[in-house]
């Protein structure tokens, strides 16, 4: 029997760091997580490396930036030859895994295209499905089970409704708003994030021999449309939904921050949401993270009836954050709190005394940190600090500033200050003074007195991260006039059925 640890990656997609009962939610139900968070560290100020999926995922695969590895947005991909994280893994001698929702670059109209590119990644098993989305129209092995079971075009219908990129595309389509709530009209044994985990679970329990693996464990939920299980969400029955800080960003008559709010708001619906509205998404955004937490049980339980939680890495975090109503938006993208923060919890072989780590640390810093459980070697070109003396219980310095970019726009967070720049003319957008103004209501860059607070800021960390060229296969959203739907989605959203 071999003694290195396996490394189990659970992984969401959209979940909002406040939103576990660990981190002191007063109304979703996660019990699984919150047991994993009693047994392990709980990283209170883990940040994405952009608040979009493709973008977001790509910096964890590779421990690269954003403008390092140009993704910037979800129809741009990284270079197909950049070292990454799970081949570094694989190569140091475990087996490595995909199963569920990857999105680690633009979807094929088959996800079976996308195999040898993720097989290049360093995936010996893939596994992959694609989100609620896009199995309006991605051949996926999940859309293969509700074809089997007579139910992909009752789903298909039902999420074409709901695509954002259609609605925007086509005005003539008649497509439901972001903030549009109806539970999945599927049976709920078939809801996607269901079947993911029993899938997963079954990949344990029928795992073969001691050698270590990776696995990757892709959740396409809570991500939008807002469908959970009517029975699900029936388990919010009666509960008073709070809300935090609508107050909308204000919108500036012209220039790239103005581009970037406008195409932001249509995209999302939050031009049209109200508060009673963004409670009802929260409830079903909860519903559908009980179903989440329900499959991580499952997951678990298959680890315990294999023998192998003793010897397993339990790891939880997200792609990016959602906004759920905070500020009156809806969605991620955006550099507020919620939207680019995330979740992670790490449970140790056997489990350990509950621990809390409060240190900025980044996406790049928690990929370095799981090759390094896996002992494997460095990874080139890698921005990530492992941070693994944390969960031995040491300290962990952390960083001075965090970063975060998508959309030709970047986020440079400190303990205090949030500084949002346009990276093509180095602008200044958008600056939080977080002690001040914990809710980011204020944008005082423009306030004289913070002129010196936004010199320095650009000068200490702007500048010299910008000084590298960034990879860039296309044209930013301001650079293109606006718009958040682009001509390859229009095309994916005609394909014969």
């Amino acid at each position: 029997m071999t003694d290195r640890p396996n490394i189990l990656w659970l992984f969401s997609d959209q979940h909002r760091a406040d939103v576990v009962g660990s981190a002191g939610h007063p109304v979703v139900r996660t019990p699984n997580l919150d047991a994993l968070a009693a047994e392990g560290a709980v990283f209170e100020r883990l940040f994405c490396q952009g608040p979009l999926c493709v973008p977001a995922r790509v910096s964890l695969l590779t421990e690269r930036y954003v403008r390092d590895h140009g993704a910037f947005e979800n129809d741009y991909p990284a270079a197909p030859d950049m070292p990454t994280m799970v081949q570094s893994i694989r190569d140091a001698g475990y087996h490595t895994a995909a199963i569920g929702k990857m999105h680690l670059f633009p979807h094929p109209l088959d996800v079976a295209e996308g195999v040898p590119r993720m097989r290049a990644f360093g995936f010996e098993e893939v596994d992959e499905v694609v989100g609620k989305l896009a199995c309006g129209f991605v051949r996926n092995p999940y859309t293969d089970h509700l074809e089997a079971e007579g139910l992909l075009q009752t789903y298909r219908a039902f999420v074409r409704e709901r695509t954002p990129w259609l609605r925007l595309a086509d005005p003539s389509h008649p497509g439901k708003p972001t903030w549009a709530v109806d539970p999945s009209p599927l049976p709920p044994e078939h809801y996607i994030d269901a079947w993911v985990g029993r899938r997963a679970a079954r990949w344990i329990e029928d795992r073969p021999g001691d050698e270590p693996f990776f696995c990757w464990v892709g959740f396409p939920g809570p991500h939008d449309p807002w469908d959970a299980p009517a029975s699900s969400v029936r388990r919010y029955d009666g509960d008073a939904i709070p809300l935090d800080s609508t107050r909308r960003p204000e919108v500036p008559a012209d220039g790239p921050l103005s581009a970037f709010l406008r195409a932001f708001l249509a995209y999302s619906s939050s031009d049209t949401l109200t508060d009673d509205r963004a409670r009802e998404v929260r409830r079903h955004y909860y519903a559908n993270l009980t179903v989440i937490d329900d499959a991580v049980g499952e997951i678990l339980a298959a680890l315990d009836r294999r023998g192998l939680s003793e010897r397993t890495w339990v790891v939880y975090s997200s792609d990016h954050g959602e906004m759920l109503g905070t500020h009156g938006l809806l969605n991620k993208m955006v550099f507020y709190e919620p939207s680019v923060r995330v979740p992670l919890i790490v449970r140790p072989p056997g489990g350990a005394g509950p621990t809390r780590v409060d240190a900025l640390l980044e996406h790049v810093d928690l990929s370095a940190t799981l090759r390094s459980l896996a002992g494997a070697g460095a990874v080139p070109g890698s921005a990530g600090r492992p941070f693994t003396d944390a969960l031995a219980g040491g300290a962990v310095a952390g960083r001075e500033v965090v970063i975060s970019e998508n959309f030709g726009f970047a986020m440079w967070r400190t303990d205090r200050y949030k500084l949002v720049v346009y990276e093509k003319d180095r602008l200044p957008v958008q600056l939080f003074d977080l002690t001040e103004d914990p809710e980011e209501d204020r944008n005082v860059v423009g306030d004289p007195a913070y002129a010196a607070v936004v010199s320095d800021m650009v000068h200490a960390f702007v500048e010299p991260f910008l000084t590298v060229a960034a990879t860039r296969p296309g044209p930013d959203l301001v650079e293109r006039g606006g718009g958040m739907t682009y001509a390859r989605r229009r095309r994916l959203a005609t394909p014969a059925d």
